[in-house]
């Protein structure tokens, strides 16, 4: 049996022949595989937006509100399931929560109005953020404490690997079929990762002393606030560009639209790569990992008005933009640190506060572009959001010193 800082054991399955390395892997591909169907989702519905807009008779900014609904309904569910499924066991609410974004995709696919799609695309949201945040416990709990980012990070490789392949197969369907295929397609990962996460991941039992009350708890430690907002305003640059890149290729790089899903896949592979180097650099330098990659959020982002005129330069700022998709793993580890006993609330709320960014990157970004900016204007908007959370951060290591220095006063000798 084998534990770490989380809480969660992992029992070994009776008369299993694979390796302890071999079962965490296939604990871990389970795991990845929801995030393959959340990323392929989330992201998906971005470089749709063209298509879908047309599907339901509305403008680009308008249907970009479909993307903040799905948005708030992460931030609405993901502390309201993680309070109340307290005395779930992990594996339960896992398989729970996926079944239930299957249904909800599959919705989303036969919307027949842009209401009823707002109203499909908010429920598939409340799942979101309590997938991602369990199963980073989960995955935490299977390996030394000092591998934790690198373990979480696996998992979220299925959301960044999803922005290389399923997203660009989802626009690919949208193009060739209709958008609608697309929800179809994430409504069977889901149902496929219930299958897979019933398989592997282990029989667990609730937590001792589990309780909603015990959960709120998490809400009591200003570092765990703070940590939040570093990643509600600092992410939401990349959410400000990414949501209009589709139509920025198309109306200022005039790129044809075949062209979309290869630069879509340039995003992703940036993305995997940084999720990788952020975990490695997060198990030696946590925080000092989190405000570089702001700082590189920053620089990338205000490129992008300067780059989007030729494929080539869009291609290489898209790749450097993805690669500060990486912030979420080393900010998932922080909540652990500063989260205490109440780990589920604070790994749920971390998504919570990426949707959050999600929702104010396309809002922002779109008042930009409806006020006559420019669709390269999304750049310069996620620039400034990426400087807004650096600041958070130097806050952050701020109050970290003066709590410091208030315990060394209060204990001589600290």
């Amino acid at each position: 049996m084998t534990s770490s800082s989380t809480g969660a054991a992992v029992a070994r399955p009776a008369g299993s022949l694979a390796t302890p390395a071999q079962r965490t892997s296939l604990v871990l591909f389970a795991l990845a595989m929801g995030g393959f169907a959340i990323g392929t989702a989330e992201f998906a519905v971005m470089s749709l937006l063209p298509y879908f807009s047309v599907g339901l008779g509305v403008d680009g900014p308008t249907a970009g509100h479909v993307i903040s609904a799905y948005a708030l309904g992460v931030v609405a569910g993901a502390p309201v399931i993680a309070v109340l499924a307290a005395k779930l066991s992990r594996r339960t609410l896992l398989i729970g929560l996926m079944a239930a974004f299957a249904i909800t995709n599959g919705l989303s696919a036969l919307a027949p109005t842009y209401g009823w799609m707002l109203v499909f695309r908010f429920l598939s949201g409340l799942p979101h953020g309590a997938y991602f945040g369990v199963a980073a416990l989960v995955a935490a709990s299977l390996v030394p404490t000092n591998r934790r980012s690198q373990a979480v990070a696996r998992v979220m490789l299925g959301l960044t690997i999803s922005t290389i392949l399923g997203v660009p197969l989802a626009n690919w369907l949208g193009l060739a079929l209709g958008w609608r295929w697309g929800f179809g397609v994430v409504a069977a990962l889901a149902l496929l990762t219930v299958i897979l996460v019933a398989a592997f991941a282990p029989k667990d039992r609730p937590q001792p002393g589990a309780s909603p009350l015990r959960e709120l708890g998490a809400l009591r430690h200003r570092q765990v606030w703070l940590t939040l907002a570093i990643g509600a305003i600092g992410f939401g640059g990349m959410f400000a560009v990414y949501t209009y890149v589709a139509s920025t290729l198309m109306e200022v790089t005039h790129v044809a639209p075949g062209m979309v899903p290869v630069v879509l896949a340039i995003f992703g592979l940036g993305m995997t790569v940084g999720t990788l180097v952020s975990a490695w650099a997060a198990d030696r330098a946590l925080m000092p990992s989190v405000g570089g990659i702001l700082l590189w959020s920053a620089a990338s982002l205000a490129l992008f008005p300067l780059a989007a005129g030729n494929i080539w330069t869009v291609s290489i700022v898209v790749f450097m933009i993805g690669c500060g998709g990486g912030l979420g793993t080393p900010l998932q580890t922080r909540l652990m640190d500063v989260a205490e006993d109440a780990q589920t609330l604070a790994a749920a709320l971390n998504h919570s506060a990426f949707n959050l960014a999600n929702a104010l990157g396309p809002l922002l970004a779109g008042m930009a572009i409806a006020s006559g900016y420019g669709w390269t204007s999304t750049g310069w908007v996620g620039s400034a959001l990426a400087l807004g959370g650096f600041a958070i951060w130097l806050l952050t290591l701020w109050d970290m010193q003066m709590s410091k220095a208030g315990r060394a006063a209060l204990v001589p000798g600290e």
